[in-house]
């Protein structure tokens, strides 16, 4: 992927937000330190200052627009650029606390290939407390259709096969994640977010989920001068219209989270 859109992923911040404050409610203790990974454009981290009023919070984030976005929202933060595999790996960027009390992650793991074996090594680098949710909504009609019209004629020659993101379940990451001195609290939750406007659904998830194949296509389109970005948009935004009907209220969207705290001591 060639980089994020800050603009666009805070277009849902409260509906984004709230599995974060719901993280947050369940990690125990005072940490000092925190390192938050995929901070994204830092908009969570006034939600950890408030919450640690005297912590010393790091956000790291391997998008140059998303971190150039909290830079700039947040000039008084810390914000570092750089790749949670090398973290994982040993190889800590400059910036980052080597033993934070807490590390903390929001909705950025399932975008890490075979982000499962790095879990042990993440949660190792926490002095006390690996704190993290995911999407589990890999099967949900948005990224069932999303695949499906991908897959179809001359989108499937500009994307390419559109993996399934290997989410695990509460009862995977406790099978990873548990062993002696630690304790393991996994558990998952649906959310109904009710949207507004027109497209609210294509505009939600071309935000995250749908932004490598939107990549793809328009990078396809400025080689080619094909407009399959807006043939694209066409027809999957019909499709979810389909999927998620639009009531007098707004658009109900179920989505499910799952979430993961594992202290030590």
């Amino acid at each position: 992927m060639p980089d994020w859109s800050p603009s666009d992923y805070l277009r849902f911040t409260d509906e984004r937000s709230r599995p974060f404050a719901e993280l947050l409610a369940r990690v125990p203790g005072t940490p000092r330190s925190v390192l938050d990974l995929g901070c994204g454009p830092g908009h969570l981290a006034a939600m950890l200052r408030r919450r640690w009023p005297g912590a010393d919070v790091v956000g790291l984030d391997a998008s140059p627009a998303m971190i150039d976005a909290a830079r700039t929202a947040d000039p008084d933060g810390r914000y570092v650029l750089g790749d949670l595999r090398d973290l994982a790996a040993g190889r800590p960027p400059t910036g980052v606390p080597s033993r934070p009390d807490l590390v903390i992650s929001n909705a950025t793991l399932q975008w890490v290939p075979d982000h499962r074996d790095l879990l042990p090594a993440l949660a190792g680098l926490a002095r006390e407390t690996f704190a993290f949710s995911v999407p589990g909504n890999q099967d949900a009609p948005s990224h069932r259709l999303l695949r499906e019209v991908a897959a179809r004629g001359s989108y499937a020659d500009a994307v390419g096969p559109v993996p399934r993101r290997a989410v695990g379940d509460p009862a995977d990451y406790l099978e990873i994640l548990a062993g002696p001195g630690r304790a393991v609290d996994a558990w998952e939750t649906t959310y109904t977010h009710v949207l507004p406007g027109e497209d609210p659904v294509l505009r939600w998830i071309s935000a995250t989920g749908a932004q490598p194949v939107l990549q793809a296509l328009e990078a396809h389109d400025a080689d080619h001068g094909t407009t399959l970005r807006e043939q694209f948009d066409a027809e999957y935004g019909a499709a979810l219209r389909r999927a998620y009907p639009r009531q007098p209220y707004g658009t109900p969207l179920a989505f499910r989270r799952v979430f993961v705290v594992v202290t030590t001591g």
